[in-house]
């Protein structure tokens, strides 16, 4: 073996150089109140993570604002939705409420004749149908269908009764009798009257409950009612024999008179309740304040025609403030006498001890003596 095969290089068994990261001393350890240990790091994916939930609570917050935001659009459009319709259904209520005025108008006008009248209740039998289609033509809210659909029927019924008693007027000319005459008018009267109880009973009542349901409040869009009323027949016993026989009787004499009778109410008398004592003009009333306290007034029909609708006030009259209660008298007829009642005045609203109590009967169109209309009590109020 020569020097140059024993010169053999060994070199990859020697300890490589160290590198770099190997070769960099380690930091010398804290000694201390450590307990010679490091102190922990902060976990380096934190800061993402917080992103991330902050992009999660953003797009929650967003998602629940558009939820408020379709939901409260939602609800201004349904309210427009139903007090648009509601709007529409008064305008037809207004408009078939003054056809039954024009009808009692036109019952109790002097000296109309027969086929005048029967022409004028025609014509107004003509005008009730274009209410019914113009009902016809609302499309109601879903809810509200049962309801709109009572509404038609409530004004089917009044163009039946029109037209009913149109018809009536013709068929008992040449009834002698005229008690049965004014029942088959009355008859056809009930017709009308009904269809007040179908619109309050049927429409209105349970259209309010819907609305409270929905939670809709306030006015229609035109600032009327929510849910308009429509009283057709503006007086009840316009739908009886009774009343029908003096129109009767008033057709009848037109044929020679057109002055139609007299026109006149009076005022009978007052008495305080419950006591039921009368009062006088004349000389001064002790009156017992109580909780049942009220004031009994009567008015008589004192004409030879029918009235309609004759308002009654009474005003106690005191130094600081007046008490003021209203009521109407629905229908009399010639010589009839009906009782008003005055009550629910409270004890509190009493201010002086000494005043003086007024009755007033509203004259009626036509009425010439108006001196028997009103009455002046003095009276002194002893609280019992």
């Amino acid at each position: 073996m020569s020097e140059r095969d024993t010169d053999i290089d060994f070199d990859f068994f020697e300890e490589e150089p160290p590198t770099q990261e190997s070769a960099r001393p380690e930091p010398e350890t804290r000694r201390g109140g450590s307990g010679g240990r490091r102190p922990p790091r902060a976990p380096q994916n934190l800061t993402p993570l917080l992103r991330l939930v902050g992009l999660v609570a953003f797009g929650i917050l967003i998602i629940v604002l558009l939820v408020f935001w379709i939901k409260s659009c939602q609800a201004a459009g349904k309210e427009k939705t139903y007090k648009s319709y509601m709007s529409k259904v008064s305008e037809v209520a207004d408009s078939s409420e003054q056809i039954g005025k024009q009808l009692s108008d036109a019952l109790l006008a002097p000296g109309v004749k027969r086929a005048q009248l029967q022409q004028q209740i025609s014509g107004l039998a003509r005008r009730e149908q274009l209410d019914v289609q113009r009902a016809q033509d609302i499309t109601p809210p879903g809810p509200l269908r049962d309801e709109h659909a009572a509404v038609i029927q409530a004004l089917q019924y009044r163009v039946s009764g029109l037209t009913g008693l149109a018809n009536a007027l013709a068929s008992t000319a040449a009834t002698k009798n005229v008690s049965r005459a004014a029942s088959l008018l009355a008859a056809q009267m009930q017709r009308p009257l009904a269809s007040d109880v179908i619109w309050d009973d049927s429409f209105r009542a349970p259209a309010l409950a819907e609305l409270r349901l929905q939670g809709i409040t306030g006015t229609n869009d035109q600032g009327g009612p929510l849910v308009p009323d429509s009283n057709f027949l503006q007086n009840a016993e316009l739908a009886t024999t009774s009343a029908m026989t003096p129109v009767l009787e008033k057709l009848r004499g037109a044929a020679t008179s057109t002055t139609g009778g007299l026109r006149g109410t009076s005022l009978v008398s007052t008495k305080v309740l419950p006591a039921g004592k009368e009062l006088s003009t004349s000389t001064t009333n002790t009156v017992i304040v109580s909780t049942d306290m009220g004031f009994q007034v009567t008015v008589e029909n004192s004409g030879t025609a029918q009235v309609l609708s004759v308002p009654v006030k009474l005003t106690i009259e005191q130094a600081k403030r007046n008490i003021t209660k209203k009521a109407t008298i629905d229908f009399l007829n010639p010589g009839e006498q009906k009782v008003v009642t005055f009550s629910n005045i409270t004890i509190t609203d009493f201010t002086n001890p000494t005043a003086t109590v007024k009755v007033e009967v509203t004259p009626v169109a036509g009425e010439s003596n108006i001196s028997n209309n009103s009455a002046d009590y003095p009276v002194i109020f002893s609280v019992a």
